[in-house]
């Protein structure tokens, strides 16, 4: 079978297994209290270039957006998200389930703009209704697009009049920053975001995100409100040694361009039979239009997901390359075409 339906499903980059193995007999100090998570910590600082940023490492996305919106919020604040977010439709109201709304905004390439704050912040008024005090974006989207600088310099201009914290879902963060012609560097990220994770699961990492808190006023108690929400592992230095070893030497932003370029082989593979995308693709998620009669047989010798969008004719499904993607897969996929 070839497998494009997602890019985490496989386990970790070499380099990072190596490093696992390496120093898997080495006693540390517990609950990521070890030098490793203390050097990723570190490298982390110096690649955003903010020395002062809290840095905690943490298993999963959900797990990080439920401990890092929870903590941030007071009991009667909303989060601004699109409909397609993460925190929306995939996390089993992971956020609505700590007393926090999600005020959801309609947007077909799941990327946020200023009008959107203004629009949702103008009809909660008073008392009477949540009050929206924390923006949720995700770089890439779920729909595989991405925030320039400009549009993210934008966002922040919008926060800072609203009143509203603005915090970044960074599961996919290696394929944002390197996608080409990206103007959006590690070192923008703590000049326009409060807060935002660094995902490792989806590149390179067996398991694990790191939680960016730049905005001083969040960070107090925050490791209490990470043991409280079951998210501080006991054996943290494994997390610790995997982003260290995915951070040294470009390997992050390297493993995000593997998945990026193998992307843009079948991109143009498809385009050069023909085939039409429900948005025009952009990084390693691509939404592609197939017709009805072909899905049997890609069923039978493809791993990917349907999607939303299909027509009478045609059924709409996602397709994701990963690091390990490999240029023969792709010519695979696209002979059966």
């Amino acid at each position: 079978m070839i497998f494009l339906k997602n890019d985490y499903s496989l386990g970790a980059h070499p380099k990072v297994l190596n490093a696992l193995v390496e120093t898997n007999m080495i006693q540390t100090e517990p609950y990521g209290l070890d030098e490793y998570c203390a050097a990723a910590a570190q490298r982390i600082r110096n690649l955003i270039d903010c020395q002062n940023a809290d840095v905690h490492f943490l298993t999963g996305g959900t797990q990080v957006n439920l401990t890092a919106i929870s903590a941030f919020l007071r009991p009667h604040h909303s989060v601004i998200a699109p409909e397609n977010g993460h925190i929306c439709v995939h996390e089993t109201g992971a956020i609505e389930a700590t007393g926090h709304k999600v005020n959801h905004v309609i947007t077909m390439d799941g990327r946020l703009r200023p009008a959107d704050l203004r629009a949702v912040v103008a009809n909660h008024s008073d008392e009477h209704f949540v009050k929206p005090r924390l923006v949720y974006i995700s770089n890439t989207s779920e729909m595989g697009l991405i925030y320039s600088r400009q549009e993210l310099a934008a966002l922040r201009k919008a926060c800072d009049e609203l009143g509203l914290l603005l915090y970044m879902d960074g599961a996919r963060l290696a394929m944002a920053l390197s996608y080409p012609g990206a103007d959006l560097t590690f070192e923008d990220l703590p000049k326009y975001l409060d807060a935002f994770y660094i995902g490792g699961t989806k590149c390179g990492a067996l398991f694990g995100e790191a939680l960016v808190i730049v905005n001083d006023t969040l960070k107090e108690d925050m490791r209490h409100l990470i043991k409280q929400r079951g998210a501080m592992l006991a054996k943290g230095r494994l997390l610790g040694v995997q982003f260290d070893a995915l951070l040294k030497d470009n390997l992050y932003l390297e493993l995000g361009a593997a998945a990026n370029a193998a992307a843009q082989k079948l991109i143009d593979g498809l385009k050069a039979k023909g085939y039409r995308f429900t948005l025009p693709p952009k990084t390693n998620q691509i939404f592609v239009l197939i017709p009805n009669e072909k899905m049997p047989m890609l069923e039978e010798n493809v791993c990917f997901e349907r999607w939303t969008g299909s027509t009478e004719t045609h059924a709409a499904i996602r397709l994701v390359t990963s690091w390990a993607t490999t240029e023969a897969e792709i010519e695979e996929f696209l002979a059966l075409l």
